[in-house]
């Protein structure tokens, strides 16, 4: 692949994972093909070996998704790329490389509500053991830890909720109990905060989101930082099977040539959004990293370089009240998902989240009247106008 690490990062976001192809295309090509042949006997003997670089079947390595797993890890200041199926698909992979029967895991409690039922029902059923907690929190991350604690994992932003972890100080405590400190960055991607150089061990990301951001791609992501975590990794991967295919992989390199420019554009939006609702007498709060109300203002303001594009809020009158919100938008979408360039809303508490349970969810700080806003690119001010117009339905 083409060298982009001296370049800036809107050069690399048009850049990275773009090799030397026949024919001379600036875009890369789609490989659409299951299967490579080989020149000789030998030739793929050296290739099953590990002997020679090159391809054999695009469950284990296929040229096109190889140059967008190349393309993210460039973003990303890490090693290499895996492509996933899905987000969901990615972080099993993660789960199945590093964690064993009788190991213990440190699991921020705002997270993709999936992620929690995996951990309390396919990994507590082989004997993997979850503390949740909250990420904000140091000292509740500190106390989790476990002699046996093989992974810290969190997402921050958190999803739904917010709340903000401090990356360099987690990694710290992870790293001082031997465990592997994963991060999800789906929220903020590499345009906005880069938890490798943060001290994370391993990033992912669900593709489907902000990374290819145009809601037509269903993708996961793993970045490592070396050589032999990738190995690692691929060897699990292939074995399990989640893999990405080439044309959505094409789609998702298609997409990041756009996401700086996209991340800038969600987090001057979304800036002006937050203070609009944070104002509106209907609103009981809003958590917004950019707005100095938000309880790890400081933290954001030091690990993101912009604040992006998710907004989370209280409308007055709870349940009901937030349900009459979701059926009164036009312009934003009633949708679960994020990071496309459509504003899409929803309610977790009956959508993303509701096989967490109402208990859980409510730790987790994940109300009932709750409403999570992925704010697009449209004009701010058709934005704030069907919000307020929703919010007359209240």
């Amino acid at each position: 692949m083409s060298e982009v690490k001296n370049l800036g990062f809107d050069s690399k976001c048009v850049h990275s994972g773009v090799g030397d192809y026949e024919y001379g295309p600036v875009v890369p090509p789609i490989y659409q093909t299951s299967t490579f042949k080989f020149e000789t006997a030998q030739h793929g003997g050296a290739l099953f070996k590990g002997e020679q670089k090159g391809y054999i079947y695009t469950r284990m390595l296929n040229p096109t998704v190889e140059a967008m797993e190349d393309a993210i890890a460039a973003l990303e200041n890490g090693h290499k790329g895996l492509g996933c199926g899905s987000g969901m698909a990615a972080v099993h992979t993660v789960f199945a490389a590093l964690l064993s029967v009788g190991d213990h895991i440190v699991c921020s409690e705002a997270v993709y509500g999936p992620t929690v039922t995996l951990l309390k029902t396919v990994f507590a059923k082989f004997g993997v053991e979850t503390t949740f907690v909250d990420a904000s929190n140091l000292d509740a991350i500190k106390n989790a830890i476990k002699q046996n604690t093989k992974v810290v994992y969190i997402e921050t932003p958190g999803n739904p909720t917010l709340a903000i972890a401090d990356l360099e100080a987690a990694a710290k405590i992870a790293h001082e109990a031997n465990a592997q400190f994963v991060v999800d960055n789906t929220f903020m991607s590499p345009a906005l905060q880069k938890p490798l150089d943060l001290g994370a061990d391993v990033v992912l990301h669900s593709l489907t989101k902000f990374l290819n951001g145009h809601a037509d791609v269903v993708g996961g992501v793993i970045i490592v930082k070396d050589e032999d975590t990738y190995k690692h990794f691929r060897k699990i991967l292939n074995q399990t099977g989640g893999v990405i295919d080439p044309f959505n992989s094409f789609l998702v390199h298609r997409g990041l040539k756009t996401l700086s420019l996209r991340m800038e554009r969600h987090s001057v939006s979304s800036q002006k959004v937050a203070e609009w609702l944070e104002a509106h007498p209907k609103i009981e709060w809003v958590r917004y990293p950019g707005l100095k109300s938000h309880p790890q203002y400081e933290i954001a303001k030091r690990q993101h370089t912009a604040q992006g594009g998710m907004i989370t809020f209280e409308v007055k009158g709870g349940f009901s009240a937030g349900e009459a919100v979701m059926n009164s938008v036009k312009l934003c979408q009633l949708a679960v998902s994020l990071g496309g360039v459509e504003s899409l809303i929803q309610h977790p508490a009956s959508m993303t989240h509701a096989s967490m349970g109402k208990e859980i969810r409510e730790e987790a700080g994940i109300t009932d009247g709750l409403i999570r806003l992925s704010v697009g690119i449209e004009n701010v001010e058709d934005i704030i106008a069907d919000l307020e117009k929703a919010l007359e339905e209240v």
